[in-house]
């Protein structure tokens, strides 16, 4: 057998997809895959411990579209545009290099549902097309209704302008729940702006994300890196309707049940060894993740809460950002704070000291924090955050949203006391234990997630 496997090169998508594969082919030691995808994404996932691939894993490099000499102008999507403009050219030319090299017909197509021209690949090629979707369903839902979505919204949102902020906080509409099936318990302004755009203007991405409603029916079993567990049941019963094949694997860039730390002297970053300091359940971890830039505005409020409420955190800050800080801050804070370009998330969230994390949703992050039982403050800022952080707040109850949105010295100050010191706090904690239980369940062996699992290798190795 040879599965082709395509990334979306953006994001933390790479990742989550090589990990699924890596656990695919220590299962599948029979099968060979070829993981299709750009030399700078390539570059940055084979780093420890993906370092030494097992022998039936081979990594190809796909063109990104850049052109030589290209000057950027700086736009987020830019290189996202460019690298569509490349699709699906560059991985055919890279798929019939691997099939040439090795000998080997493609017998299975396992692709990250982002790119759904696969779905013509594998109807060209006569194999099973097996899409991956590695954010929370609930957004997949989104996409799949982008077309009734638009018709209901857009203009309210499109042409009125005392609807829209350009923050893209849609006053009016913000309590207005949506008529989808599976997603009654999102608000409109919920939506990322790629479902719903609020200035009329089409991109690249938004066109290919918008094809994901066409795929429903070249799909052979669908895969999703969540727990069955998790869902409301209208949306896992309107998803079932349209994949009959349809399992959810589970966190799989996550051991389950998450590891013992390493010892902190290991630790370079010295998180792990300041957090041997500080009492159980005291510390605020703070992360935005790596694309997320907070506006300067922001960074000073969150800094003058952190100040004032004098309670532990650990800040993870890019250096670029260090900047936007109030000067003296780092100094009056360092009885109770740490700032690090960068820290072990992992580890940070499983330590005991940590009582609440500071996010900005991104799903792994999210995922990571429900797996080690640790409750959230949420500042959602694009994509599918605000499902997200709907999510985390209305429907799981495993955290707050910080008030309007953006940070400002009052909310934080304000969530971080209803957290940490109120009998609200304590409910949301028991809550996100009681969601941690639930993942580790699934997870364990005769759990509904290695169950769909073992259906998986079952597929990739049957055809």
């Amino acid at each position: 057998m040879h599965v082709a496997v395509f990334a979306f090169p953006f994001g933390s998508h790479a990742l989550s997809l090589i990990d699924l594969v890596l656990k695919l082919a220590r299962v599948a030691q029979e099968t060979r895959f070829s993981f299709f995808n750009t030399e700078k994404s390539n570059n940055s996932i084979f780093l420890p411990p993906r370092t030494n691939l097992p022998g039936n894993v081979k990594a190809y490099n796909v063109a990104d579209g850049v052109p030589l000499n290209h000057v950027f102008s700086g736009h987020p999507i830019e290189r996202v545009e460019l690298f569509i403009k490349e699709t699906p050219e560059n991985f055919q030319t890279a798929l019939d290099m691997a099939v040439a090299e090795t000998g080997q017909k493609i017998s299975c197509l396992l692709t990250d549902a982002f790119l759904s021209f696969a779905g013509s690949i594998a109807e060209n090629l006569s194999v099973p097309w097996i899409p991956v979707w590695t954010p929370v369903p609930h957004s997949l839902s989104a996409h799949i209704y982008t077309d009734m979505i638009r018709q209901r919204y857009a203009n309210s949102l499109i042409h009125d302008g005392s609807n829209s902020g350009r923050d893209g906080n849609d006053v009016e509409l913000e309590d207005q729940t949506l008529e989808v099936p599976g997603l009654s318990q999102f608000h409109v302004a919920d939506l990322p702006a790629e479902v719903l755009p609020r200035d009329a203007q089409e991109t690249l991405f938004s066109c290919m994300l918008g094809q994901i409603r066409h795929m429903v029916p070249k799909v052979d079993t669908l895969v999703l890196t969540f727990y069955q567990e998790l869902y409301s049941e209208p949306l896992l019963n309107d998803l079932k309707s349209k994949f009959s094949n349809l399992l959810n694997v589970g966190f799989i860039s996550l051991s389950m049940p998450p590891p013992s730390l390493p010892p902190s002297t290991e630790d370079a970053t010295g998180c792990l060894s300041w957090l041997d300091s500080q009492k159980a359940k005291s510390v605020a971890f703070i992360s935005f993740g790596t694309v997320v830039n907070i506006p300067h505005s922001e960074i000073e409020e969150l800094a003058e809460a952190l100040e004032v409420c004098r309670i532990p955190f650990l800040w993870s800050l890019r250096d670029n950002m260090r900047d936007c800080l109030p000067n003296g801050f780092l100094d009056r804070t360092i009885t109770h704070g740490k700032v690090v370009p960068w820290a072990p998330q992992i580890q940070v969230l499983g330590h005991s000291s940590i009582g609440v994390f500071m996010t900005h949703c991104g799903a792994n992050s999210v995922y990571e924090s429900i797996a080690n039982g640790v409750p959230m403050i949420c500042r959602p800022f694009f994509a599918d955050h605000k499902l997200i952080a709907r999510l985390i707040a209305d429907d799981w109850k495993v955290g707050v949203t910080i008030d309007g949105g953006v940070f400002t010295k009052t909310g934080v100050a304000k969530s971080l006391d209803l957290i940490l010191e109120r009998e609200q706090g304590r409910t949301i904690r028991s809550r996100v234990q009681a969601l941690k239980e639930l993942v580790l369940k699934a997870s364990a062996p005769g759990g509904r997630a290695t169950q769909d699992f073992k259906t998986l290798v079952e597929k990739i190795t049957s055809v």
